[in-house]
């Protein structure tokens, strides 16, 4: 499906993608470092999820032309297929946990060192493509992912090396990560699999799973900050700033199912690629981030696998056509 995508569509896709992660990560990151009421990311998790389902709803009416033809398509493809919606119920909490992960893992690391490290979801995820789509790596992408390993490693030494601020807690940012970047890997599979194995629409799945995140996101709101938000209220510190954190999670999430849908891992690891670069520089000039020159190879060398991961495989040989049988005479 993807080589049925125009050049325009990719690098459309790949502007969009590129802008929204890098402007998402340094928002997120200023609004957790800043002075004054700290707002709790639970209650942005669960604006984001019932943006996106908002959002959703309304491209179906869109696709529809009427609100009646959307309620009666979500009627009978989500709460009439029980079984069929349910199926989005594990991509969804997941997704729902990742986000917090996410929060957490800014609140402790640099926005930069956060970025690269989080590119760790590269092999999760081909580690879960391999076990739950037997899908077939070539040795080159295996080549990429050593690669990935060496730079997040030398990223990791002079992270440790620098010295951080009161609000840094190293070892805590660095274990949020990783199990974001597990929570990314199998969740983003799953979807690809459930996506891709029926005829259901984009639109109709992503409302099965928006739903589903935002009962899981509730469910985050409660058990952590239920108590706070009973005193302070659900949008205890909200400024213009995290309202616009939740419009780019929002799209963000969109465009992401988009990619699944109709692109491939070119788009996605080329935009992953330009974010970094971007999230570097912008963290040099907005929070006076310093850089030494491990963190500048490793960066480099996470740029480098990304692309080799990203690169199409070879075709395989054609078998050779069987030579035509020769006629003896008599």
């Amino acid at each position: 499906m993807a080589d049925d995508v125009t050049v325009g569509f990719k690098l459309y896709i790949l502007m969009v993608l590129t802008v929204n992660a890098t402007a998402y990560i340094l928002l997120v990151r200023y609004t957790r470092s800043r002075d004054g009421p700290m707002y709790y990311s639970t209650t942005t998790v669960m604006m984001t999820e019932l943006s996106k389902l908002c959002l959703s709803m309304l491209i179906l009416i869109k696709e529809h032309s009427s609100i009646r033809g959307m309620i009666v398509d979500v009627y009978r493809n989500v709460f009439c297929k029980p079984s069929d919606t349910f199926k989005m119920c594990i991509p969804s909490c997941i997704y729902a946990i990742q986000n917090n992960l996410a929060f957490f893992a800014l609140s402790n690391l640099d926005a930069a060192t956060y970025q690269v490290t989080y590119q760790l979801k590269i092999l999760t995820t081909a580690m879960f493509m391999v076990l739950m789509i037997g899908k077939s790596i070539s040795r080159v992408q295996w080549g990429s992912l050593l690669l990935l390993f060496f730079g997040i490693a030398l990223v990791q030494l002079d992270s440790a090396n620098v010295k951080q601020g009161s609000h840094y807690n190293y070892t805590y940012g660095l274990v949020a990560i990783l199990a974001s970047c597990l929570c990314s890997g199998f969740a983003g599979v799953y979807f690809e699999k459930v996506l891709k194995g029926s005829d259901t629409s984009l639109w109709i799945r992503n409302v099965q799973m928006y739903l589903f995140g935002i009962a899981s996101a509730f469910l985050g709101v409660l058990t952590k900050d239920g108590a706070n938000i009973m005193e302070n209220g659900f949008f205890y510190g909200y400024n213009n700033y995290i309202y616009l954190i939740i419009g780019i999670a929002s799209i963000g999430g969109l465009y992401t199912s988009i990619v699944v849908k109709y692109t491939d891992n070119i788009i996605k690891g080329f935009s992953t690629a330009v974010s970094i670069v971007a999230s570097v520089v912008c963290s040099y000039f907005l929070f006076d981030a310093m850089f030494g020159q491990y963190f500048i190879m490793g960066s480099g060398l996470v740029m480098l696998a990304i692309y080799l991961y990203s690169l199409p495989k070879p075709a395989p040989p054609k078998p050779a056509s069987p030579k035509p049988a020769q006629v003896q005479t008599v």
